[in-house]
Order: structure tokens, then sequence, then C-alpha cells
């Protein structure tokens, strides 16, 4: 008797295959853009990256190379018109986007620091400008490309809903990008595009080196989280490659925390 022929097993296809994604805000290899522009390379998606300046080129080239990432352009969200030149470089050269990650926030150091009710007009306008409504700048430049639909990610924290010691003004701006995130949601879901924030807890990174007495507010959040500890940018890359995949298609408008459960108890 002869033995049966085996079936063919099908070949494992990885979850961001063929997908283009494009990453705004890698630092160094420390950011949380860095790790999400990992994860979605190792689920198999081909990447754009942006870097500020000629000052900061070397330290995201140094993260963005090894994965492969082309095109990698330069790109400060005030510089008008240097948006739409990133775009115009992704259109040229794949002529669609699948997923996008907005990974900046920005506000002058002394508004930063001073009370919330004492920042300048000039300081919470750049703040933002530059955390806020780049966003839906690039939400704008994104949706003619995602002609089959897509995903749009951001990077919030708990302080867009609870008052924050040293916080300051960033609270008010990133509570303003959690609800673009909702609005964009309900403005482009008919065209099958989704938006998520992304809701890490403290992390120590080069964006975080800003916020007063931040280890104060690393220290309370292992303290008092369920998991005692930090996530590491490695499980937020995670998250965002779930949100930037077809597994995740049902969801859109949501805020998705990952802080070891700190913002359950916080």
């Amino acid at each position: 008797m002869n033995d049966p022929i085996p079936t063919p097993v099908p070949a494992f296809r990885p979850p961001l295959a063929g997908k283009k994604i494009l990453v705004v805000g890698i630092a160094d290899s420390r950011s949380i853009a860095a790790g999400c522009a990992a994860a979605f390379r190792a689920a198999g998606a081909d990447l754009a990256v942006t870097y500020l300046n000629a000052k900061a080129a070397p330290y995201v080239r140094a993260v963005a190379e090894p994965l492969g990432a082309d095109p990698i352009v330069e790109c400060d969200v005030r510089v008008p018109g240097a948006l739409e030149r990133a775009f115009e470089a992704i259109a040229g050269k794949w002529g669609r986007l699948d997923a996008l990650l907005h990974s900046i926030a920005f506000a002058p150091r002394t508004d930063l620091h001073a009370r919330t009710v004492d920042c300048s007009r000039e300081g919470f306008l750049e703040a933002m400008d530059v955390s806020c409504h780049s966003f839906l700048r690039m939400a704008k430049l994104a949706e003619p490309l995602m002609k089959d639909g897509g995903a749009l990610m951001t990077v919030s924290f708990y302080g867009a809903e609870k008052a924050v010691e040293n916080y300051n003004l960033m609270g008010p701006v990133k509570a303003a990008l959690e609800a673009s995130v909702r609005a964009l949601a309900a403005e482009l879901g008919v065209k099958n595009i989704r938006a998520h924030a992304i809701s890490p807890g403290p992390l120590l990174t080069r964006a975080a080196s800003g916020i007063a007495r931040f280890d104060e507010l690393a220290e309370r959040a292992i303290r008092l989280s369920p998991g005692r500890r930090l996530v590491t940018i490695e499980e937020i890359g995670a998250l965002a490659a779930f949100l930037a995949s077809d597994a995740a298609s049902g969801m859109t408008g949501g805020v998705h925390y990952i802080d070891a459960g700190y913002h359950a108890v916080g």
C-alpha cells in the first residue's frame, strides 16, 4: 500500500509582507519609533523613514539603514514644504502607502517646564503644531496614497487623560492629539483608513529627558503599575505592528494603552 501523498504546508507569510510603512520620529536606537520600525520590518514591511536634520541624520541612519529603509528623507515639519517633499519621495518610490507612524512631539523647554497656565501663546502653538497638527497633515497627505485602506498611528501619553505632574502643556496637546485620532477614524473610515493612538507609560527615551523630574514619574509608574515595571520599545513595536496588520482591520479610533497596566491604577 502506497503511503498517502502529504498535503503541502502553505509557506508562512509575515503579517506585514508587502506593506509599505512610513516611520516619522526616530531620534536614536532607544526611540519608540525605532522599536516600531524594527517590528514593522520583522513582520515583513518595507520602510520609509524621516530624520529631523543633518545633525540627527547619523543617529537615524544607524537605525534605518540596517532595516533596509528606503527612502530615508529629511523632514522637519516646521519647515514649509518638508512634509510634502517626504510624501513626494514615497509616492515616487512606491506609489502607495499602507501605514504610517507619527512619533514626534515638541515644546519649547521654557514653556514645557512652566505651569500650564503660564505657558506662552507662541510655545503652546508650536507644541500643538509639531505634536498634533502635523499628524493631521500627514493623514491628509497619506489619504490619496492609501488606495486600499491603511493605518494611521500616533503616540500619546497618559497625561492626555489625567493631570500628570511636570507634563504641563503637553497634557492639553496630547488630549488634542487623541481627539484628532477619533476625528480621523470617523472621517476616513469609509475609505478603510483606520486611526490609532498608542499610549505607552513613561519610557526612558531622549524625548522624555526634557520633562522635569522624569525619573520620579518613571519610579511612580514602576511602583504603582500592576506589572511593576516599565514597558520596552520592543513591546510597543509589537503593538504597532499588530495595528498596522490586517488582523486589526476591525479596530479604529481607539487609544491603546501599553503601560504594564499603569493607566488602570495611576
